[in-house]
């Protein structure tokens, strides 16, 4: 009886360099995969799924629509209809807060896939990230497309603009939640921390009062908040005349990049540690 065929030695490095090929592609699937967990785990399972992002939004404005006009707030304080004022201030500041609250709990809801070798938190980061940047771009469209057909808005559409107003909102949002994911997995009493320091986030935005309205020095003080730079530049994207030259796009950015820097050295230092707390 012939003995079993035992494995030739040659044949250990043709694998290993089969497997090291495959190394630079696991980055585009891991996060593609992480994608498909997430939409699965955090639409899939509710009715309507998917469509609730875009309808919450539409109800909102609605509602936000008849209490103002219920109230006295017939006209907006830019154009004609209060929709599409409403709108294109929510919509980046909505997407800010999606992106960041994403970025920022990235290691707490893939802690469990963090330990396979082949996911890092890069990957997790990304995966939220690019979902929730794609999530936001698609209510956005659909959303400020809706109102300009079921109403007389009198605006134009300048798309570098927007699509500036956009990436303002995207790289604070980033820069805020990679400081904020290392923050919040380190520390965990800083998340009620700065859920209390965002409530009047809101109103410090310029979604509802337009840095126009408000007196010296006052003014100068609220253009320190670097979401008024995002809403303001997404106006002037719509509206008519309304050049809001005082939007500094170097500060966002800049802010952004210091934020985001300072987030990716903490957590390039401490994310095995954080993975164990």
């Amino acid at each position: 009886m012939a003995a079993p065929e035992t494995p030739r030695k040659a044949d250990a490095p043709g694998r290993l360099r089969a497997t090291s090929r495959q190394l630079p592609f696991s980055g585009p699937r891991t996060v593609l995969a992480l994608i498909l967990r997430e939409m699965s785990s955090s639409y899939g399972r509710s009715p309507g799924g998917y469509a609730w992002i875009v309808l919450e939004p539409i109800l909102g404005i609605l509602f936000l629509s008849a209490f103002f006009a219920m109230v006295g707030f017939r006209t907006p304080r830019l154009g004609t209809n209060f929709a599409m004022f409403f709108a294109t201030g929510i919509l980046p500041f909505t997407m800010y807060l999606d992106i960041s609250g994403k970025t920022a709990q990235a290691i707490n809801y893939s802690r469990s896939l963090l330990a396979y070798p082949r996911v890092t938190y890069i990957d997790a980061i990304v995966a939220r990230v690019l979902l929730a940047l794609l999530t936001q771009l698609l209510v956005g469209a659909v959303l400020l497309t809706a109102i300009r057909m079921m109403f007389e808005t009198r605006t134009i559409v300048v798309i570098d603009r927007i699509l500036l107003s956009y990436a303002m909102a995207a790289s604070l949002a980033v820069g805020v939640g990679l400081l904020n994911c290392f923050l919040m997995t380190q520390f965990q009493i800083w998340q009620r921390v700065w859920g209390i320091l965002n409530r009047p986030l809101f109103f410090v935005s310029g979604i509802i009062l337009i840095p126009e309205q408000i007196p010296p020095p006052w003014n100068e003080r609220f253009l320190w908040n670097p979401l008024v730079h995002v809403t303001s530049e997404m106006r002037a994207g719509f509206y008519v005349g309304y050049d809001a030259a005082y939007v500094d796009p170097g500060y966002v950015f800049g802010l952004s990049l210091v934020l985001g820097l300072t987030g990716l050295v903490f957590l390039k230092r401490y994310h095995r540690d954080m993975l164990e707390l």
